[in-house]
């Protein structure tokens, strides 16, 4: 399929209507709205369920080839904040251009989950190694993040505690935990907990989508003190991410499935983790700046355009 008819399917489908949905229940002023606690426990569902899925995947597959996609994985998210810390920095300053760096050297885990749901409605494989490369993206881009500022701010900060914040983080121990229970027990032990993890994991990311809709929405707002240059960059920085992506998915010899997923994790970027973690490390950075880019520009394009050109891409490229 082209990108075009790649994208008009993903338009179709009831993940990113709904997505589309939530939009518009804020942009008509709609009551509409999920509950703290619910919101919580479906984001923490679509963690486990991914990890389950990863690990029990990964258990028959085995580790073999496992090693350059990780290391891949860990290089990208340690390189990528280093170029957009130098490149913003004179505009936004250190602290606020780290902040941005960082968002767009981690990953988004709903981004990633999103992808892996829309491989599987395509019947295209990937390997269970993925949903390992994904947790192990979190942090070396925060910890890359911070240095670059404590070498702008000339300070000595010490970067252990930030690194401890960042690897015990719950979505992330979530994640790892499940890859490895999955992994552990195999398919046969994990077969009676299928239907949930698996049968019913459609539906919760539908519904999750709905209310980061709503969510990505009440976000637009926040983007007008960016200014028209910041937005922009929460175009291009997935675009140049996913070429990155690309190309070392090529390089390492990754099927089209794993590629996509590998790709779609250099371009997204992280609203959730990062926000955590700088929180304690560098106070002055405004996550009015940098989520409101991650949440309400890229996640969307990434989710909506993104998904099919990516693809479309890896396909064209692929032998």
């Amino acid at each position: 399929m082209t990108s075009l008819q790649l994208a008009m399917a993903n338009l179709a489908s009831p993940p990113v209507l709904f997505f589309v949905l939530g939009g518009l229940a804020v942009a008509v002023r709609s009551d509409l709205e999920l509950p703290q606690a619910t919101r919580r426990w479906l984001a923490l569902y679509l963690l486990f369920a991914i990890g389950m899925k990863g690990g029990v995947a990964l258990r028959e597959e085995g580790l073999s080839g496992a090693a350059p996609v990780l290391v891949a994985a860990m290089a990208m998210s340690a390189a990528i904040p280093v170029v957009w810390f130098y490149a913003l920095r004179r505009r936004l300053g250190n602290a606020n251009a780290a902040g941005v760096a960082a968002s767009y050297g981690s990953v988004s885990a709903v981004t990633f989950v999103t992808a892996v749901s829309w491989l599987e409605r395509l019947e295209i494989s990937y390997s269970g190694v993925m949903v390992a490369a994904m947790a192990l993206m979190e942090w070396p881009a925060i910890v890359a993040a911070i240095l670059m500022f404590r070498s702008g701010e000339g300070q000595g900060r010490a970067v252990g505690p930030v690194i401890r914040e960042a690897l015990v983080n719950g979505s992330l121990l979530l994640i790892l935990g499940s890859l490895i229970v999955g992994f552990v027990a195999g398919p046969e032990r994990a077969a009676p907990l299928e239907p949930f993890y698996r049968g019913i994991f459609p539906g919760m990311l539908t519904f999750f989508l709905l209310d980061m809709g709503m969510v990505a929405a009440r976000r637009f707002g926040d983007l007008r003190k960016a200014g028209a240059l910041l937005v922009a960059f929460g175009v291009v920085a997935p675009v140049l991410g996913a070429s990155v992506g690309i190309l070392a998915s090529f390089l390492i010899g990754l099927n089209p499935g794993d590629a996509l997923l590998l790709t779609i994790l250099a371009a997204s970027a992280s609203y959730i983790a990062v926000p955590a973690a700088l929180r304690m490390a560098i106070p002055a950075a405004n996550p009015g700046v940098f989520v409101p880019l991650a949440l309400g520009i890229t996640f969307p394009f990434n989710v909506v355009v993104g998904l099919p050109v990516y693809l479309d891409v890896i396909e064209r490229l692929w032998p």
